[in-house]
């Protein structure tokens, strides 16, 4: 039986390859919920969705993706950090996670669009975020050691 030398507590460890690899997981169920999104708002409900002016190419489906990818591999960046230096590292993840959806989900709010557009995208932006926040969660939980 190990022992910890009293006054002297443990540092957090992570398994970097396995948060990494729920990382990567993750980003492509992120980039697959905003494909999903897409074509539930713009294919089946003929509603335009709202995507940044900054968007590479000519393609909204690869754009929302590739961004959606983007973010939760930024998350896992971040979830990485929170869990090497901060104490309940989830609990901080998590809110900030969420606050950031619904930064997300409230911003084609800004845009000048129709309401129908406006909602269609910030439902899009929503779930990607839930996606993202959720299942980092769970790859936190089990990459800690």
């Amino acid at each position: 039986m190990s022992q910890v030398p009293a006054g002297r507590p443990t540092a957090p460890t992570v398994d970097a390859s396995r948060l990494w690899a729920g990382g990567a997981a993750t980003a492509l169920v992120a980039a697959l919920t905003a494909v999903v999104g897409l074509l539930i708002v713009r294919g089946l409900l003929d509603i335009p969705v709202i995507t940044p002016a900054t968007t590479p190419g000519n393609s909204q489906t690869g754009s929302l993706a590739i961004g959606a990818a983007v973010a939760a591999l930024v998350a896992t960046a971040l979830l990485h950090v929170l869990i090497v230096s901060t104490p309940r590292a989830s609990n901080f993840f998590g809110w900030i996670g969420m606050l950031a959806t619904i930064a997300a989900a409230l911003w084609p709010f800004s845009a000048a669009a129709t309401t129908a557009s406006k909602i269609g995208s910030a439902a899009i932006y929503f779930m990607v975020g839930i996606a993202i926040v959720s299942l980092l969660t769970g790859v936190a939980a089990s990459a800690r050691t």
